[in-house]
């Protein structure tokens, strides 16, 4: 908004001791948001952070908004209603792996799916982590955890495939190594104008650490790390060395250039309206010990739902004229229609 008034990270932190394990990752996606909502041009009091039940869902306290703490999974739901009844507002969802895919999955693909105008944060560490180092929906086949001790046989969820698969028309990725990285995800899916959705990789430095430092470790973040830039080849590595290729299945592959040569290179298309290319390449690795794509997959346009139900709101009216919810309330359990 031109007319907000300058900010700093100070005015978008509460007072509130922020209270995660040392060393999580959480801190530093924190520090990414409250250093970003000043650059947006946007109000403390025109901003919600909604959450539900996990280490990330304490956010909404460590923010100087208004904010609300909701049951397990629920966030999305919560946040849908006060998408549509508030549009003036900047809301936020910040979730896990286990509060957003396996309580809350029914929720989160079906905001996804409407296009409600939120902002939805997935830090993933494919752990449950206030409960104690369960596996979650994201933890790899054969994860030794306290509720798998002979190994998960649960395959995992993609989060970006199940984002793109329920047709969400903003999907990204990012990780809490890299802080410049984050800010400029957020602020692009802050910009989105529907539902927005970024899996944030988010190292759990108690329950299962490292788990992405074979890809996000600085000495590994060249050749394991694919930035995607929309509008360019996909290539990687420390000399542009490495590409990606769409196979004749349609399958997203590593390649070296110089075995196909620059022009064989796919080039990155997020606003492709069919979202197959975004889907292949949220497929291109099958872990984080493989290249693995960040950036935006997938941006393009859609009606926004509470905007679409408000014009069908207003066009009933003026079909029929307002409504009287008094004389509803007060009338009999039968009605002719």
């Amino acid at each position: 908004m031109s007319d907000a008034p300058t900010t700093t990270r100070k005015d978008w932190a509460s007072d509130q001791e922020v209270r995660w394990c040392p060393g999580c990752g959480d801190y530093s996606i924190l520090a990414a948001v409250q250093l970003l909502l000043p650059e947006l041009g946007v109000r403390p009091e025109n901003t919600v952070f909604l959450s539900g039940i996990g280490c990330a869902a304490r956010f909404p306290y460590y923010m100087n908004t208004y904010g609300l703490h909701s049951i397990h999974g629920r966030a999305p739901a919560i946040a849908t209603g006060l998408a549509m009844a508030r549009p003036d507002l900047d809301v936020w969802v910040v979730t896990g792996d286990g509060d957003g895919l396996s309580i809350g999955g029914n929720h989160l693909i079906h905001a996804l799916r409407r296009n409600v105008n939120i902002t939805i944060l997935l830090f993933n560490n494919q752990i449950y982590g206030l409960t104690k180092g369960q596996f979650s929906p994201t933890s790899e086949i054969g994860k030794v955890t306290k509720s798998t001790p002979f190994g998960s046989l649960d395959a995992p969820f993609n989060p970006l495939s199940v984002a793109i698969g329920a047709e969400a028309t903003f999907v990204a990725r990012t990780h809490d190594m890299d802080r410049k990285h984050m800010m400029e995800t957020f602020r692009r899916a802050h910009e989105h104008r529907g539902a927005a959705f970024v899996e944030v990789y988010q190292n759990c430095n108690v329950f299962n650490d490292g788990a992405f430092g074979a890809i996000t470790a600085k000495d590994k973040r060249s050749e394991m790390l694919i930035d995607l830039r929309h509008g360019e080849p996909i290539r990687f590595g420390p000399e542009g060395e490495r590409g990606v290729v769409l196979d004749a299945q349609g399958h997203a592959r590593v390649v070296d250039v110089a075995d196909v040569g620059a022009d064989a290179l796919l080039v990155h298309d997020e606003q492709r309206a069919e979202p197959s290319l975004a889907f292949a390449l949220s497929r291109l690795s099958r872990g984080p010990f493989e290249p693995t794509p960040i950036g935006v997959f997938r941006a393009v346009e859609r009606p926004e739902y509470g905007a679409s139900v408000s014009a069908q709101l207003a066009a009933a009216q003026d079909q029929h004229g307002p409504g009287d919810l008094a004389e509803l309330l007060r009338s009999g359990a039968t009605w002719e229609v």
